[in-house]
């Protein structure tokens, strides 16, 4: 086994481990359900109220949206929270100093943001299966349809994320990500139908990933009745594919350039001397 091959291998592992950790952390395990709980409970709540000039309850509706938010969400500040912190550790440094240990490293947080969300959107998918009427209407298509929407989403997110990581200078910074990224929620359709939004918002929305990803989950997981409150009373798969495979092209040419640059910028001293700041905060 060459040298590349054994650090996917162990970037998988790496990965997988990672995972199995968050799972079983306390801290890690209450975060994730206190923030299932939240979208359950926000979606539980909207459950009598309507689609504009429809009968299909809005809860049903938001919930495919929510998905598609939570894997922009995860894909964008989960990277970059991973490589922040791990920048600060140490981790990003140990990495650098073994054989092709950067792509391991890479190879293994793709793996446990990918496998956290996929999780964290079965989670979520299955009491709302229950909770709402009229979900998944295509039945195992519905499914498949998903399945591929999911797929492209996590490359069109992750990548970014780790781009974006590699230009915050601290775990604190992340924040300076997250609060873009809940801006874009609040005008990407995913509570409430976009086409309610002024139309040089919409044109804002439609730049970024988050509308389309919850448009291609919209159209995977409701009924057809409901398309009516899309812009141009269309489902657009087409284009829905082309802005996310755009964007997937963006973040896998920027992220190993961006985190190249950051490794050649790791040493010892500039660990040391974030650590020292660290402790200086803390007393």
């Amino acid at each position: 086994m060459n040298a590349k091959a054994a650090a996917l291998r162990s970037g998988l592992a790496r990965g997988w481990i990672e995972f199995k950790q968050t799972w079983t952390n306390s801290d890690d395990l209450v975060g994730q359900i206190v923030f299932i709980a939240l979208f359950l409970g926000t979606l539980f709540f909207m459950r009598n109220a309507t689609l504009p000039g429809t009968s299909f309850s809005l809860g049903a509706a938001t919930v495919p949206s929510v998905l598609g938010a939570g894997v922009v969400f995860n894909g964008l500040a989960g990277a970059a929270g991973y490589l922040a912190v791990d920048r600060e550790d140490g981790t990003l440094l140990r990495a650098k100093a073994t054989p092709h240990g950067m792509l391991g490293y890479l190879v293994g947080k793709t793996t446990a943001v990918a496998l956290s969300q996929i999780t964290s959107l079965v989670l979520v998918l299955i009491p709302c299966l229950f909770l709402f009427t009229g979900l998944a209407p295509g039945g195992v298509w519905s499914y498949l349809h998903l399945l591929w929407v999911l797929a492209i989403g996590l490359f069109a997110t992750i990548p970014i994320g780790a781009a974006l990581g590699s230009l915050v200078k601290s775990a604190r910074s992340v924040g300076l990500i997250v609060l873009p990224i809940m801006g874009l929620g609040a005008i990407s359709g995913i509570f409430y139908p976009i086409t309610a939004l002024p139309e040089w918002v919409q044109g804002v929305a439609q730049v970024f990933p988050m509308y389309w990803l919850g448009l291609g989950m919209r159209s995977a997981l409701l009924p057809d009745s409901t398309v009516v409150v899309e812009i141009g009373q269309s489902w657009r798969p087409l284009p829905t594919l082309a802005v996310l495979v755009a964007w997937s092209v963006i973040g896998l040419v920027l992220a190993p350039i961006l985190l190249r640059r950051m490794a050649r910028r790791e040493a010892g001293s500039s660990v040391a001397e974030r650590r020292e700041k660290a402790m200086q905060r803390v007393g």
